[in-house]
């Protein structure tokens, strides 16, 4: 049985590779992301126009819950670096998805995204790669 960290660190290699192939995007993932004192996303990738900074979950479930402390990082991190703040999932049997914070749901005590709420508010790694940041449709 593959661990939870092996099966991160997969779908964030995954995504970097995604990232470095088409050319016009740089991408790495941050050492000790997580286990670190400092704010640090798991991935931080950037073209000539835009910095974005990921926060990246696998699970087999079709939901997924995120921490006050793994959002309020990503959001320092994001606003102190000039990047883009993004949550990355990959759901049971479902391709990547992208959500801004804003679009997690709030369960009172999380945030949380599922399947659903994916594919209604979430965008794919081929629509984040050409996102302009100005016209998404919700």
């Amino acid at each position: 049985m593959k661990s939870q960290k092996a099966k991160g660190t997969k779908g964030e290699r995954e995504l970097i590779k995604l990232f470095n192939e088409t050319g016009s995007w740089m991408a790495i993932r941050s050492a000790g992301s997580g286990s670190s004192r400092y704010p640090s996303p798991d991935i931080l990738a950037a073209n000539a126009i835009r910095r974005v900074a990921i926060e990246c979950k696998v699970t087999k479930e079709k939901k997924k819950y995120f921490t006050s402390s793994e959002i309020e990082q990503l959001q320092t991190f994001s606003r102190v670096f000039g990047a883009e703040g993004w949550i990355g999932v990959k759901l049971a049997d479902e391709p990547w998805y992208f959500l801004m914070v804003e679009d997690l749901e709030e369960t009172g005590v999380c945030k949380a995204v599922s399947v659903e709420l994916a594919k209604r508010r979430g965008i794919t790694i081929q629509e984040l790669l050409s996102f302009s940041g100005r016209n998404r449709n919700i």
